[in-house]
């Protein structure tokens, strides 16, 4: 297992179609599973500094429950308004009944 990556949580803290919140290398991340898979987004809506962790999940979604922005957990992208900027998704590992993120290497561009 790569160097960057960290140890997020066990995979049964995560709620099926659920979000935690976790602190990885210093970096506040929700962690996501959903349609059984697992994503990594920073926890933070790109419009208004909202904890996603805090939103609701629907399919490979998150939405900030503050003014209803939308992203694609698999790119980051913002799927509805108001934001218009993505949101950094981090590659997961799965070790085990261990969840692994490496924060250090974005799966996209934002920062």
């Amino acid at each position: 297992m790569s160097d960057s990556f960290e140890r997020a949580c066990a995979l049964a803290d995560v709620p099926d179609e659920g979000v935690i919140p976790v602190e990885v290398g210093g970096v506040e991340v929700a962690i996501v599973k959903s349609e059984g898979q697992v994503f990594a987004v920073r926890d933070e809506c790109s419009h208004a500094q909202i904890m996603l962790s805090e939103g609701d999940v629907e399919g490979c979604e998150i939405e900030c429950w503050l003014h209803g922005s939308r992203f694609d957990l698999r790119t980051g992208e913002p799927t509805s308004l108001p934001a218009y900027e993505p949101v950094p998704v981090y590659p997961v590992r799965l070790d085990g009944d261990d969840v692994f993120i490496d924060v250090k290497n974005p799966l996209n561009q934002a920062s």
